[in-house]
């Protein structure tokens, strides 16, 4: 939601301070003037000053009763002076004291809304509420990391434990495809199972690649994306000469750091995409790499149909294929854009959907940029996941 900008509550607290200081000062020096009109018996300010002036000989000069409160007034000004100046130091250092805790929890809570629920708050001190608030929020995170790390486990013994049989069913499928006694009946219905298990394969592999970047159990290193786009391009090559797609790819040497395996992965499935979604003949993909202060950008544009900023605002959800923009056959398992949303954010970066104005998509990934001094080394086998296009679609 956006708000206009306002006064910080640190710089509240510290006003309200001065203007409680400087209100009891008002207080108290007019009660003192209140008192010297009156003159009463009970005055306790002027009762022991003579209703005069000493003179410089020595002697009273009647008449002059506001001889004290015009001394007054400089020592009262100075007083008023002296409580703004306290107030202000002494208010903003309060106050930066006691919203101490605030920012521990503010920082805590946008650790978590960026996807980091291992953080804790651990907010030391007795009991009061920034404490409770604090011991509250860091039980709720506690709660969420188990429930999405068993949401991940499920996930990923369930893709485990569908591979083995999805792949018996395949080799059988396979065997009956290649009997030469089978009939036309026969061969119809097998070419539809096969079509059925090869979708139901590409959706494990999937969702197991998806619960692997999830964990951000992958080894670091540093990665070229300029070298990851021209890999790319080049397997899915054919796929876009049979569609009559022109690729085009550009950028400088572009240097971040993460899983070798994974973000291949990510290109991948951001060209076959654009591939896919694209316009019936004579369309064009471009692969655009980037290196900048704050990061290193990978940006694929295609052509294709006009889309709207709240059809964009969902492709990346997932299961979501597009499906009034490609044809049945090609629908995927609707996990691609999915994928490459996981494989961003697992390492510290964003994903940006952009609907271009003459029609197609922009989608732009912006990563760290690697540090300097980083030595590159070859991919670490274990970091080498299946590179079939994984979530083909939308």
């Amino acid at each position: 939601m956006d708000r206009a900008p306002g006064l910080s509550v640190r710089l509240k607290l510290t006003l309200s301070y001065v203007g409680f200081l400087m209100v009891a000062g008002v207080l108290m020096l007019g009660a003192a003037w209140v008192a010297g009109q009156q003159r009463q018996s009970s005055d306790f300010l002027l009762r022991f000053v003579p209703d005069g002036v000493i003179s410089a000989a020595g002697g009273l000069v009647p008449g002059n009763d506001s001889f004290l409160l015009r001394e007054l007034a400089p020592a009262a000004a100075i007083v008023l002076v002296f409580l703004l100046v306290v107030g202000l130091l002494g208010g903003w250092l309060l106050a930066g004291r006691m919203l101490a805790p605030l920012t521990r929890i503010t920082e805590a809570t946008r650790k978590a809304a960026g996807g980091s629920l291992s953080h804790r708050i651990e907010l030391p001190g007795r009991t009061d509420e920034f404490r409770e608030l604090a011991d509250a929020f860091d039980a709720m995170l506690t709660q969420l990391e188990a429930l999405v790390a068993e949401q991940q486990r499920f996930a990923a013994n369930a893709s485990h434990e569908l591979r083995t049989p999805l792949a018996i069913t395949q080799t059988l499928l396979d065997v009956a495809r290649n009997d030469p006694n089978r009939d036309t009946d026969t061969d119809e219905l097998v070419d539809r199972l096969h079509v059925v298990n090869t979708r139901a394969i590409d959706l494990t592999e999937a969702l197991l690649l998806l619960s692997r970047a999830d964990q951000r159990s992958f080894t670091r290193e540093q990665v070229d994306l300029s070298l990851l786009a021209e890999e790319a391009t080049e397997t899915l090559l054919p796929l876009a000469e049979e569609r009559g797609v022109t690729i085009e790819t550009s950028g400088d040497i572009t240097p971040t750091v993460g899983s070798h395996a994974l973000l291949l992965q990510m290109t991948t499935n951001l060209v076959q995409n654009a591939i896919a979604h694209n316009l019936p003949e004579e369309g064009t993909v471009w692969v655009t790499t980037s290196a900048h202060p704050a990061g290193a950008l990978l940006t694929v544009e295609n052509t294709g149909a006009n889309l709207t900023p709240e059809v964009v605002a969902t492709l990346a959800e997932p299961f979501l294929r597009g499906t009034e923009r490609i044809r049945t056959h090609e629908a995927g398992v609707g996990l691609g854009l999915a994928i490459v949303k996981t494989i961003a954010q697992a390492h510290d970066g964003t994903l940006t959907l952009t609907p271009r104005a003459a029609g197609g998509l922009r989608v732009t990934v912006q990563l760290p940029a690697a540090p300097r001094g980083t030595n590159a080394r070859p991919p670490v086998e274990s970091d080498r996941y299946s590179m079939e296009p994984s979530g083909r679609n939308r």
